[in-house]
């Protein structure tokens, strides 16, 4: 076993603790990466708190960037020393997989959230040789080096590992808002589309949708910083659901039409009902924020009779290999200027990084992984 660190979380404490630990080596199928830097994401603070149910105490972290140092016997789509972003496991046998959909896999819970590898065994350990939850979505990243699916690791070329560490929210964040849009609503000309939630996954969401056809961008949230942000990354008209009646303003904007795609992206059921109620005849409301497990959302049945849908999506419905190089060509084209949204910190402030995010004092925090 190899000796690194990592930070812990403990069951009811709500904390980060940074630990020696031990991981073992990598299996056939895995990949051992040394992490340059991991994006927190509020799934990983749910987890945190016990509102996702993947058992603790386990190390989290999947938004990671960083280079590879040894593979196994069986891995060929890496090799030592590439630069590689980090994301979601999937099995890449089932139905969904086969046909290019992983994120829907058959066990996409078990292999993200259960905090194993598929036999129940974890890769790693506490000194004294006590098992800790890993594999978090294939790496759990939070970590000086995990051992990572080889399913959730994606090469890509950065000049150097400061540029990696930028694009390390790709991983989670950026490609589920993006991909709902690019991949699942797919707005074209003249069409109208409303983003519900200004996070990271809402403004990756916003980006992606200013560079269709559509003919209008509107980002809904309470946070005036956050809106404005929107307006810089192409939202052509912003609401504070806070000071302005939503509806009505969104009546307002669409001439009465209401919208033809709606993003919901906070988790917050209240916005989950406004999304689906400004939707357009044969409109459509993509559902990609988590609420706790057991959270219940309502809609008017007979208003959906009209060929509006309501439409789960995961991590962007995204088939890594091809979506995530092209999410970081973009970026380098300037259109999804995702890097405005950042902040980095050292990885000894963690539990900060984190308050921030759940504050909202920050989108999207980085940590910065000390070699």
């Amino acid at each position: 076993m190899t000796e690194t660190r990592a930070a812990v979380v403990h069951p009811g404490t709500g904390t980060f603790v940074w630990e020696t630990v031990r991981l073992e080596a990598p299996r056939p199928d895995e990949v051992l990466v040394r992490i340059v830097a991991a994006g927190i994401c509020h799934t990983d603070l749910a987890v945190r708190d016990g509102k996702l149910h993947t058992p603790l105490p386990a190390v989290l972290g999947h938004e990671g960037a960083g280079v590879v140092e040894a593979i196994g016997s069986g891995v060929t789509r890496v090799a030592a020393g590439d630069k590689v972003l980090l994301s979601f496991s999937s099995c890449g046998r089932c139905g969904a997989c086969e046909h290019g959909h992983p994120g829907y896999c058959d066990t996409f819970i078990a292999r993200n959230f259960g905090g194993a590898r598929p036999d129940g065994s974890t890769p790693v350990h506490r000194v004294d040789g006590t098992p800790l939850g890993g594999r978090f979505f294939g790496q759990s990243s939070f970590a000086h080096h995990a051992v990572v699916d080889e399913r959730s690791v994606v090469p890509v070329v950065a000049a150097d590992e400061d540029e990696l560490a930028l694009l390390a929210p790709i991983g989670c964040g950026v490609q589920t808002g993006a991909g709902a849009v690019f991949n699942e609503l797919r707005p074209g000309p003249g069409d109208l589309v409303a983003v519900f939630g200004a996070g990271a996954v809402g403004l990756s969401a916003v980006m992606a949708a200013a560079s269709t056809p559509a003919a209008r961008v509107v980002a809904v949230d309470i946070v005036p910083s956050r809106l404005d942000l929107a307006r810089e990354m192409g939202a052509t008209d912003v609401v504070n659901g806070a000071e302005e009646d939503v509806a009505a303003r969104l009546k307002e904007i669409t001439a009465g039409r209401g919208v033809t795609h709606a993003l919901e992206s906070s988790g917050v059921p209240a916005l989950l009902r406004q999304a689906v109620d400004s939707l357009a005849v044969r409109g459509t409301a993509a559902v990609v924020g988590a609420p706790p497990v057991g959270t219940d959302g309502t809609f008017d049945v007979n208003f959906l009779l009209n060929g509006r849908v309501v439409r789960g999506v995961t991590e962007g419905d995204s088939d890594l290999l091809d979506f995530v190089p092209t999410l970081v060509g973009l970026h380098r084209a300037g259109r999804l200027p995702f890097d405005r949204m950042i902040r980095f910190y050292p990885s000894d402030r963690i539990n900060e990084a984190a308050a921030d995010a759940a504050s909202g004092k920050v989108v999207k925090p980085v940590l910065r992984i000390p070699a």
